[in-house]
């Protein structure tokens, strides 16, 4: 396992550009109280580290006409080798399929699913995703409200420092 040096300043960093990735460095100088120079380094360091994965844009999902969003729990017939990687490489092409978490449970993934509405939701259950390789079964969930939907992940687990400039270290894979 890499082990990654964050210390205060960084964890004020990665957490506005959770928030907000295209604030300028000037602005992240203004709130973090570093020079623009350091916001630099620090903000290609992290990038260079792995902690910034991406930067992206966030769509509004019913804006852009994706006005259903679904959750099926898929159980496989089979778990040898080949199965779950068929399972696997058939959700990667497809662009409805915003997440995919192979689980412990009574399911061996769970999907996050979006679609323009119920009919076009429908045909693709039944025209696409029930024929996946390998599928035994599959119990989906429509949402009828999003109550909360966030990128920004929480970091207050990462100890900080007592001091300003001591650093702390954050074990993390990579």
């Amino acid at each position: 396992m890499q082990e990654i040096l964050l210390d205060h300043y960084d964890l004020l960093l990665l957490d506005a550009l959770q928030r907000d990735s295209d604030t300028t460095n000037a602005d992240l100088s203004e709130a973090i109280h570093l020079s623009v120079s350091q916001i630099s380094r620090r903000r290609q360091r992290l990038e260079e580290e792995g902690i910034i994965a991406q930067f992206v844009a966030m769509l509004d999902q019913k804006t852009v006409g994706l006005g259903v969003t679904a959750f099926a729990h898929v159980l496989l017939e089979s778990h040898n080798r080949a199965g779950p990687e068929a399972f696997a490489n058939a959700i990667l092409a497809m662009p409805e399929i915003m997440e995919c978490h192979s689980v412990s449970g009574d399911a061996d993934y769970i999907l996050r699913i979006v679609a323009p509405d119920l009919d076009s939701f429908s045909d693709l259950m039944m025209n696409r995703i029930l024929h996946l390789p390998n599928v035994a079964h599959i119990k989906t969930s429509i949402a009828l409200q999003t109550i909360k939907q966030t990128h920004i992940l929480p970091l207050d687990h990462i100890p900080q420092p007592r001091k300003k400039g001591r650093r702390v270290r954050f074990s993390g894979g990579g």
